[in-house]
């Protein structure tokens, strides 16, 4: 019992001193100066495919990120194409979702949604859009939900 009781006391003693070394380390605190502003507005985006009409309960399948600025990435397969899709139907994001013309798909019912929850811009954007069923999410007209 003595010797559980002094490794405890040892432990506790050695992160202790781990905790004040970290906070003691020079450059720890001051890594992100407060107050410090960027040129560009903050962009950055996760776009999700859900198996269901409701994303918060459904099992999601995928999930990427989308950074837009300053530069395109993130771990979507075509950053540059998705934000300049985002770009030219960020008021209207059903115009990049919604299945290009000609296409043919089967009227099963088998929802899948597609969400996109972040800040475009310095703005909230909160986005979900519904297909009838894979068919319509793989024939999407616009690069952001490719993934």
């Amino acid at each position: 019992m003595r010797s559980i009781a002094r490794s405890l006391g040892l432990g506790s003693a050695a992160m202790t001193l781990t905790a004040l070394s970290a906070l003691a380390w020079p450059g720890a605190a001051d890594a992100a100066p407060a107050g410090t502003e960027s040129l560009y507005a903050p962009s950055a985006i996760v776009l999700s495919i859900t198996a269901g009409e409701n994303p918060a309960q459904d099992r999601v399948m995928r999930a990427v990120t989308l950074v837009c600025a300053p530069a395109p990435g993130g771990t979507h397969p075509s950053p540059a194409a998705a934000c300049a899709d985002l770009r030219a139907h960020a008021t209207r994001l059903d115009a990049s979702a919604e299945p290009g013309p000609g296409v043919d798909c089967t009227r099963e019912w088998n929802p899948m949604t597609v969400t996109a929850d972040g800040v475009w811009q310095g703005r909230r954007l909160s986005y979900s859009y519904t297909f009838a069923n894979p068919c319509g999410l793989r024939h999407a007209s616009g690069a952001l939900f490719r993934f």
